[in-house]
């Protein structure tokens, strides 16, 4: 199987929704909301980005206080950790004030509940202006909003979607080492919806057209076995 990310639609909107966050005129806020349900790029997206970008990924954590949150995030930043959660959102702020960086946090469902550490988010974006992305699984627009002041400060939303047709085509197209019909292809589309399912119909049918000599795979050699193959 081929090494490539793919810039699925859903990469696409995400890649323009941080382009957008860097660019943004003066006045606009630089909060962002990219939500979705899993197997569908956001993980990927964001190592993607991280890789290729100065910025600081946080992944939140089951019953993560405000403390541990400013304690990994200054940890991030290059400095040691001071003791007092006020110190540390001034390490924080006087980090980001002179060398600004992209905040992710990913998994940002954990915090939600917690409107402490949230609208701390908030205070490090408006005392520091630099864009912080909050990434969820697909409720996540629903369990924010009741935070008026840090909804008004989202300037992007962005919501991972299934895959279209287009998408899976694509991913199949430059993932696979072995050609995959066009029906094929649409089978596909209609049963896995996941991107780990896809990768490992791809697998098995890289592994199918090989113990068989096969040049491509088509239903025939999918069909009777995809239910087995895109199991989680």
């Amino acid at each position: 199987m081929n090494k490539r990310f793919v810039k699925t639609r859903n990469v696409k909107n995400f890649i323009s929704l941080m382009n957008n966050l860097q660019n943004r005129p003066i006045g606009v806020p630089g909060m962002a909301l990219v939500y979705g349900e899993p197997g569908l790029g956001k993980t990927n997206s964001i190592l993607w980005w991280v890789a290729r970008n100065d910025c600081v990924l946080l992944s939140a954590k089951h019953s993560m206080t405000t403390h541990w949150l400013l304690e990994e995030l200054v940890n991030e930043l290059g400095e040691t950790p001071m003791y007092k959660s006020s110190d540390l959102f001034n390490q924080a702020v006087r980090q980001l004030v002179e060398n600004p960086r992209m905040i992710i946090v990913d998994e940002i469902d954990y915090l939600a509940g917690d409107k402490r550490t949230i609208e701390t988010l908030r205070d490090i974006h408006d005392k520091t202006g630099i864009p912080v992305i909050m990434v969820g699984m697909g409720m996540a627009d629903k369990k924010l909003i009741r935070y008026k002041h840090l909804f008004d400060r989202i300037s992007e939303i962005l919501k991972f979607t299934t895959f279209d047709l287009e998408d899976v085509k694509m991913i199949i197209e430059q993932l696979s080492e072995v050609p995959i019909t066009a029906e094929a292809v649409e089978f596909i589309h209609q049963k896995a919806n996941r991107f780990r399912q896809i990768v490992k119909l791809i697998s098995k049918a890289e592994q199918i057209a090989e113990a068989n000599n096969l040049k491509e795979i088509g239903i025939a050699e999918l069909g009777g076995k995809i239910n087995a193959y895109i199991k989680d």
